[in-house]
């Protein structure tokens, strides 16, 4: 009677595993082994002997002929059992040809002889084998065998086979499934050698399936072993080598990192590819195995880890087999609220509290929310194994995040524990390329990935990523997984800590004038700890004239009003952020007194002023060369009635009606001027002289004498070292001596900044450049005069038309003999009207022409109502501008290029 069957698998050229359909829930069918009677084949080696010759090439053709295929087959007659699987003698066919003729034919078994009467069917197979023998086909070629050299047994060296190999892809075929994510594949090398080897799915792994008598195999074994054996068992595949399954990289170990690997290996981990794909996704798609966390690092970089992850989410979302008790996934988290605040949102980085928690505050509501690194742990700053590796992240930290806008997503909220407070864990991506600071971090080095347990649902939404970049540090031994046991870092010096040793440091820094540091503490509104990484220094910096509301020290002090303000204000805005500091002076206590400046531009100070969050100090204020820009904040800051100036009554004040007559109108005042220096840096202002008069004529003669003086003049006298304020003799870049002024110098680099007093430029020349001025040239004053555009400022440097701005006054004005009506002026600063004698329109005084009008009407200047506080005595004047301001708008000019977009004064 003929029985129908699938092929499992080819054990030689005439031998079959045979199995049933699988049951209604996948399980393993049964299976016989069936021999195929009257013909033989060479027999297949093993690890203790070798093939026969054509063994398998004869296996090879019957595998690409009948595995995965229906077959029927009639039992001749059985043998005993092995192992309680039937063997049987008989004949098969697929398709309707026989399978042993086909063997016969191609010439890959032989006839056996035999010791009965030969039957028409003996004959015809007979017949067949000596066609094939006459054609020279299969074992009958004259040529023989191939050679190869065939390797039963793993690599003897498992890590150099790795290194030649790895990620490359290598025919194979599946000889055994063992687990449902364990295989044994005979590698079909490029020189010709066959190479079998035990091989982990990469990503995955599947229920044991028991080895041994007495063993039980664990739930949803047997099934993911007939699932992988269905597909993959002697079907032709590609195979990938990724790594030995040795443990991960710990983290601070010395020497070499991780637990070394066997010279001989026992398996591979790796990835199997089918023509339908890779089976590993199938599994966890069935709910036959489970996703493996820490083979993340391989698969990430290739998108493999992330196919897992959907078929894992596929399992879940049908309950099958491993999953049948999972919840079914979450809701995407990005949506929605936790703990009554928003999961999703943007914010500017106000703190960095350590390598692994930054502060937030966030961009709607303005709270300031501390957060945690997802599934990231960073090095402890109080282990001295860790502190130099906690010190580097924590900085990374700061570079990269401080003050910076942030995109933040809650992952999940880690609940109270112990010593520990409930903390939200975050992903937090900066820039135009989202990237994720936490995947840099752990890239670096300088931080280690949580292991979550299985299922745990509460981590990075980016967790795969992590282990990916946690890989790499671990491969190219960066940071923590470097061995290197670095010295921890040593404490900063506090220079503050008396006035005695602050005082050693004063005038040094007085010389250095802008010395760059980071802002390490804030400790009141106007009181800053400073640390200059360089010197690994801290000292104690109070801003010089003004005074911010004091804040409670202690819970038994009470704050001054908007001292709490003030301190919140400085504190999110200079935190940890890069900054330069001056220095002035000393208090009693160490603290230096001084300025500090964000952005090289922004001084704190002024800021804290403008936002009426300090009162400028006018005993200390009025020696600051920036004076006026603090009286104009604190102007600004009481006309908007900002917190300190709340309930400020301008009309209880006496002195700005006397202000008013100051900022009165002038008499007219033309003078003939040329403008010799255009500073563009900071507030906008150039240098004049004015002509016509007895000074310069002066100055042309004493120039004569001067350049004739300098061609014979003895050397600087030994030790001279210039001071701010002293008047020299400086050479400037076109090789010619002039008289100057130092404003500040540097016996460190033996060079000083000093301004020409002639001219008005200033430029940084060295020692060896400057000469004590000789007294007989110190008489005639300076020739050159600060000035600034009256009515009018240039658009920003903030501004994209700055650039366009400075080269339209440049070439309207430099070097030209023009006429000026001074309008205001404000102590040396003069205000000026600029006028070109060449424009016909200049000669009607009514016609208000001047280069101010111009400059407004090209676009790249607006009206300036705070730092012409006078502006109010010209009516007709200013008339005349608003009309070239709205000439400048008809026609789209400067920086209403796209619309009227003026900027806001």
């Amino acid at each position: 009677m003929s029985m129908k069957a699938i092929v499992k698998s080819v054990i030689s050229g005439d031998s079959l595993v045979l199995r049933g359909r699988p049951g209604p829930q996948g399980q393993p069918p049964k299976e016989r082994i069936l021999h195929l009677a009257d013909i033989g084949a060479p027999r297949m080696g093993s690890s203790t002997r070798e093939d026969e010759p054509w063994a398998f090439e004869s296996r090879e053709f019957l595998r690409a002929l009948a595995v995965g295929k229906e077959i029927t087959f009639v039992s001749t007659h059985s043998l005993p059992p092995n192992d309680e699987i039937p063997r049987d003698f008989g004949t098969a066919e697929i398709g309707g040809h026989d399978v042993a003729s086909e063997l016969l034919k191609n010439g890959w078994a032989k006839a056996k002889e035999l010791k009965r009467d030969p039957t028409d069917e003996d004959t015809r197979k007979r017949e067949l084998e000596n066609e094939a023998k006459a054609a020279g086909k299969g074992q009958w070629n004259p040529h023989g065998p191939q050679a190869r050299a065939v390797n039963h047994t793993m690599p003897t060296d498992s890590l150099g086979f790795l290194s030649e190999w790895k990620e490359k892809t290598i025919d194979a075929i599946v000889e055994q499934v063992r687990e449902g994510t364990s295989l044994r594949v005979r590698l079909l090398m490029p020189d010709g050698e066959h190479q079998l080897v035990n091989v982990l799915l990469a990503g995955v792994r599947s229920p044991k399936v028991a080895s041994k008598p007495g063993e039980v195999s664990e739930q949803w074994g047997e099934e993911a072993k007939f699932f992988t054996e269905s597909r993959l068992l002697q079907r032709a595949v590609r195979v990938q080598i990724l790594s030995l399954p040795t443990s991960t990289g710990t983290p601070f170990q010395t020497g070499a990192n991780g637990a070394p690997a066997p010279a001989t290996a026992s398996n591979f981990i790796g990835i199997v590819l089918h023509p339908a794909g890779n089976v590993a996704e199938h599994l966890v798609a069935a709910g036959l195995a489970r996703v493996v966390d820490w083979h993340a690092g391989m698969l990430a970089s290739s998108g493999g880890m992330e196919r897992l992850r959907a078929a894992e989410k596929a399992a879940k979302e049908k309950h099958a087999c491993l999953y049948a008790s999972s919840p079914a996934p979450t809701a995407a988290k990005s949506n929605g609220t936790v703990n009554g605040q928003s999961r999703a949102f943007e914010g500017t980085v106000s703190r960095v509290w350590s390598g692994d928690q930054i502060s937030v505050v966030e961009k709607e509501s303005g709270k300031e929310r501390r957060l945690q690194l997802s599934s990231t742990r960073g090095p402890k700053l109080a282990d001295s194994k860790q502190a130099a590796y906690a010190q580097e992240a924590r900085e990374f930290l700061r570079k990269k995040l401080i003050g910076k806008s942030v995109r933040v997503t809650i992952d999940f909220v880690r609940p109270r524990e112990g010593e520990y407070e409930e903390r939200e864990c975050a992903t937090i991506r900066y820039g135009n390329q989202n990237v994720n600071v936490a995947e840099q971090l752990v890239e670096k080095g300088l931080a280690s990935v949580v292991r979550h347990k299985r299922d745990d649902e509460d981590r990075s939404s980016d967790y795969d990523k992590l282990m990916g970049a946690e890989q790499l540090a671990i491969t190219e031994t960066r940071g923590i997984y470097s061995g290197k046991d670095l010295p921890a870092p040593k404490q900063p010096l506090n220079i503050s800590e008396s006035h005695n040793r602050a005082n050693q440091y004063l005038n040094g820094f007085k010389r250095l004038g802008r010395i760059p540091a980071v802002v390490e503490y804030v400790a009141a509104g106007s009181r800053f700890k400073i640390f200059l990484p360089k010197d690994n220094q801290t000292l104690t910096l109070v801003l010089g004239g003004i005074r911010a509301p004091r804040t409670a020290r202690n819970t038994s002090e009470k704050s001054e009003p908007y001292g709490v303000e003030s301190y919140e204000y400085a504190s999110r805005k200079y935190m940890q952020r890069d900054v330069e500091f001056e220095v002035d002076s000393l208090d009693k206590s160490g603290g230096f007194i001084g300025s500090l400046y964000l952005n090289k531009t922004e001084n704190a100070a002024v800021a804290l002023v403008r936002e009426g969050l300090a009162t400028v100090h006018s005993f200390s204020a009025d020696g600051l060369s920036w004076a006026r820009h603090l009286y104009d904040a604190e102007a600004e800051a009481k006309a908007a009635h900002r917190n300190i100036w709340k309930d400020y009554d301008e009309s209880a004040e006496v002195e700005p009606e006397v202000q008013e007559d100051a900022n009165g109108p002038l008499k007219s005042e033309y003078l003939d001027v040329i403008v010799s220096d255009i500073r563009a840096k900071n507030d906008f202002t150039f240098s004049v002289q004015i002509l016509n008069t007895e000074g310069i004529a002066s100055l042309e003669k004493l120039m004569r004498d001067f350049s004739l003086y300098h061609r014979s003049a003895p050397a600087s006298p030994a030790g001279f070292i210039p001071k701010g304020g002293d008047l020299v003799s400086a050479k400037f870049s076109d090789g010619s001596w002039y008289r100057a002024k130092v404003r500040r110098a540097s016996p460190v680099k033996r060079e000083a900044e000093v301004t020409f007093i002639d001219y008005g430029n200033q430029d940084t020349v060295s020692f060896s450049n400057i000469r004590p001025l000789d007294p007989r040239f110190r008489s005639l004053p300076g020739q050159a005069h600060d000035a600034r555009l009256s009515f009018i400022k240039l658009v920003g440097p903030d501004s994209d038309y700055h650039a366009e701005a400075i080269d339209r006054f440049t070439s309207l004005c430099e070097g030209r003999k023009l006429i000026a009506n001074v309008d205001h002026r404000e102590g040396p600063l003069l205000h000026l009207r600029l006028i070109d004698p060449n424009d016909p329109a200049s000669a009607d005084p009514h016609s208000y022409a001047c280069i101010n009008a111009d400059l407004l009407r090209d676009g790249v200047a607006t009206i300036d109502k705070k730092g012409c506080r006078y502006i109010q005595s010209y009516p007709e004047l200013v008339k005349k501008l608003r009309g070239s301001i709205l000439e400048a708008k008809k026609y789209r000019a400067g920086m209403f290029e796209f619309g009227d977009v003026e900027e806001d004064d």
